[in-house]
């Protein structure tokens, strides 16, 4: 679809919003006028939207205002739900961080008004306000523990037993022999990365928070592999202070009692056991090779250990799934009483094998997501509550990611790295530092090379890179 711009700089923002009604359309961005079919916009004496597709044709036209930019979006999101008869719920809102977002405009605008901002001029339902009305209150109460040197741990295992067929994350499956082959020199740099990160650490006097092993999957790696691992956390890095150390082992096909004890045995306070689905074809489809009673098998051997604070990942909108599939997954995961109950939304990109393959996403599939979304929130209200949420790109229907919790078990984590209140000092393939200024919002980040064979040959300049770290500390405290 051609989108034609004229005198105005609102292309990308436009073409954002053209993708939450059309996400499978390829848009090409013109500055010169045609007659032919696409999206019209132009800033003149007044503020021109005129859309052409299919036998449909809408011609709107408003005054000039203070912010044409957001004009034009109302605009362009009133026409094109008028051609798909669906009007997504967060509006002309395309951001990842809506929270983040309903936190900075109260600051500026105050409670009341920060409300008709969001549903005049964004055209945010209230539905969906009222949640990240919720999610703010939350998390304002956790970004207030972090202090100025305050910082959080990522530790990046870019390794899976299989790669699931909707996954962008750069992790390599262990089944080829040559990323099986790559695990022992990445784990022996990433113990020589953790030395160097802690030493900088220590030097700039800062406090760690939190600490989350992510990926790919960790418990991909052996016991002994983990037990190295975490014995580099605690030897490099004061956990004096530490408030939650996360570690991700989301495939049950990875985890074994002895992997767990090995976990529970050191400063480990909170695991991630994800089933995506209690439905064993579903999770055939995408690709996981395990079932859903061996999700029930390791949840039960990590509680049998002593874990009190475990999360589970559900997604609505898998290939496959149903509503009635997805009701009895979520009624599922409840049933087995996590602390942690985190609920995504479908998201199809590009790097993923369902985003190469163009499954498409369809108002009628963004309807079924939004009821799965709908159920969730009838299901785990009272019991838990939203404590974090973020939004993709490709997303049915441009709807959220939701953490729900138990009272008092936030994973602080994921407040501290998404509404980036704090620095976030990172180690691994595909792992991002990002340094945050004190007192500012200035964010500077250090990017770690993507993929294991990458960090490898590449290790010495990566370690070259991290002495900005200090520069940062220096230049900004």
């Amino acid at each position: 679809m051609r989108l034609t711009v004229i005198n105005h700089k609102y292309h990308y923002e436009m073409e954002k919003l053209v993708r939450l009604f059309l996400p499978n359309e390829k848009i090409e961005v013109t500055n010169e006028k045609t007659d032919g079919d696409g999206l019209y916009t132009e800033v003149g004496s007044e503020i021109t939207v005129i859309f052409k597709k299919d036998g449909f044709e809408k011609h709107l036209t408003a005054p000039l205002c203070d912010d044409n930019e957001m004009q034009m979006g109302r605009m362009v999101y009133s026409i094109f739900g008028e051609y798909t008869s669906f009007y997504p719920k967060w509006g002309v809102l395309t951001g990842v961080r809506p929270s983040k977002l309903l936190i900075a405009t109260e600051k500026r605008l105050g409670r009341e008004k920060t409300e008709e901002y969001f549903y005049n001029d964004l055209l945010v339902t209230k539905e969906k306000f009222d949640l990240a009305r919720r999610v703010a209150d939350c998390e304002e109460k956790i970004i207030s523990l972090s202090k100025p040197k305050s910082f959080s741990l990522y530790i990046s295992i870019p390794f899976c037993p299989t790669r699931c067929s909707y996954c962008s994350f750069v992790s390599h499956s262990v089944q080829t022999e040559k990323a099986k082959a790559l695990v022992p020199e990445y784990c022996r740099l990433l113990l020589e990365e953790l030395k160097i990160t802690g030493k900088i650490a220590s030097e700039n006097g800062l406090s760690l928070e939190s600490v989350y092993i992510g990926g790919g999957t960790p418990t991909t790696l052996s016991a002994d592999e983990l037990a190295e691992l975490l014995k580099s956390v605690t030897e490099n890095f004061d956990l004096s202070h530490c408030r939650e150390f996360t570690v991700e082992a989301g495939r049950p096909d990875t985890i074994t009692e002895e992997k767990l004890t090995v976990l529970k045995n050191s400063a480990v306070s909170r695991l991630s056991i994800n089933p995506q689905t209690f439905s064993d074809e579903v999770l055939k489809i995408v690709g996981r090779c395990h079932s859903a009673e061996e999700t029930v098998k390791a949840f039960n051997t990590a509680r049998s250990l002593g874990f009190d604070c475990i999360n589970m990942d559900l997604i609505a909108g898998l290939p496959g799934d149903t509503l009635e599939g997805f009701r009895n997954s979520l009624d599922k995961a409840v049933s087995l009483d996590p602390e942690n109950i985190t609920v995504h939304t479908l998201a199809l990109k590009r790097s993923s094998n369902l985003g190469v393959q163009d499954m498409r996403v369809t108002a009628e599939n963004a309807k079924k997501v939004d009821a799965m979304l709908e159920y969730t929130y009838e299901k785990l209200n009272g019991k838990y509550h939203p404590y974090y949420m973020y939004r993709q790109s490709k997303s049915a229907g441009n709807l959220e990611n939701i953490g729900w919790c138990k009272e008092n078990t936030e994973c602080l984590y994921n407040i501290f790295m998404m509404e980036e209140c704090h620095t976030v000092l990172s180690a691994g393939g595909g792992a991002v530092t990002k340094l945050k200024a004190n007192s500012s919002d200035k964010i500077e980040r250090i990017f770690n090379f993507k993929y294991p064979f990458e960090y490898i040959s590449g290790f010495r300049e990566l370690m070259e890179r991290k002495k900005r770290i200090t520069e940062f500390y220096n230049t900004y405290f």
